[in-house]
């Protein structure tokens, strides 16, 4: 009898065993405005992983500004990868030592698979005329966005306004006071990118709202297309999304071979489709060319240009006591 209930047991614990193995979770921890576009890539990834290993594997999501993401991982939140939409949010876990110091290396294009820009969305009709950047300094019009010390969003904002001035010519004093007018014009300083789209449409605060070209169509989708209009300004930065396998985690879990194939996926035609659709621009130039229509020419800049690097950004602009703290007090 004992025997027979050892085996029993035996039986169980291998059965059960088995079945924790059989499917493993990943946990992405990701900016705010992705929440969409990793839905569509979470579950094609998961059947394309099944076809290939025979495996199950589901993908959870977390959402919110990057940084605020950035610093929950740092302080323990177990996510198996980090999907950002700025460097300097890697760069902050690579310096505690949850993600490899070299990052940048362990995938192409410097690890990061899609990028996007900063546009301008405003009520359908454009009833405020906006079609540049020189638009939104003007008095009665109220812009919307991100604050730049809680997500990427609103950096990249930042950021787009100042080197759009450079871009024209012009010095970094003409494009801080440029600026400065800009948060003059700002009602609310919103958390994250869909919180900033929240405020611009549920509480309907706001002429124009400064936001990643991903946003359009995440907009159209959850408020119904024609309530607005996106106006691609003359020139704007090119913003990276970068990824990186948060390796406190996957050391721990066993899960870096999964970890490392999800984020594989996003580089893979398919992958740089479903970002495509998404209005989020894809490093593959077939796929590039084959929406042309969605992806507007536009005069692109790089934050190196203007800036020297994101990090060199952080320190100057976005710090505590940094150019964006003396132009935001000033303003108010």
């Amino acid at each position: 009898m004992h025997n027979t209930l050892r085996a029993a047991l035996a039986a169980i614990a291998l059965s059960t065993s088995a079945l924790a193995g059989a499917q493993t979770t990943l946990l992405n921890v990701s900016y705010d405005v992705a929440r969409e576009f990793y839905k569509d890539i979470n579950a094609a990834f998961a059947a394309s992983h099944k076809k290939s290993t025979g495996k199950d594997i589901k993908v959870d999501q977390s959402h919110a500004g990057s940084s605020a993401q950035a610093r929950s991982v740092a302080d323990g939140l177990e996510a198996d990868v980090v999907t950002f939409n700025t460097t300097t949010d890697v760069d902050f876990l690579a310096e505690k030592g949850v993600v490899a110091k070299d990052w940048r290396q362990k995938f192409a294009n410097n690890a990061a698979p899609t990028t996007s820009t900063m546009l301008f969305l405003v009520r359908n009709g454009n009833p405020k005329g906006i079609k540049d950047w020189d638009d939104l300094i003007k008095p009665g019009v109220q812009v919307i966005v991100v604050n730049p010390k809680t997500g990427g969003n609103g950096r990249m904002a930042y950021l787009a306004a100042w080197g759009y001035v450079r871009s024209k010519g012009g010095s970094d004093a003409e494009a801080a006071e440029f600026v400065g007018k800009l948060y003059k014009n700002v009602p609310v300083l919103a958390r994250g990118g869909r919180d900033a789209t929240g405020v611009f449409l549920q509480r309907n605060i706001g002429d124009v709202l400064v936001t990643f070209e991903s946003e359009v169509v995440s907009v159209d989708k959850e408020f119904g297309a024609g309530k607005v209009d996106a106006v691609h300004p003359s020139a704007s930065i090119v913003a990276e999304n970068p990824v990186a396998i948060v390796e406190r985690t996957v050391n721990k879990k066993g899960s870096a071979a999964e970890a490392k194939a999800y984020l594989d996926f996003l580089y893979s035609p398919e992958g740089q489709e479903i970002a495509a659709k998404h209005n989020i621009r894809p490093r593959n130039e077939a796929v590039l060319k084959k929406y042309a229509t969605a992806f507007k020419p536009i005069k692109l800049f790089n934050v190196e240009q203007y800036f020297g690097s994101l990090a060199e950004a952080q320190k100057v602009h976005f710090n505590d006591g940094g150019q964006f703290d003396k132009i935001y007090t000033l303003g108010r």
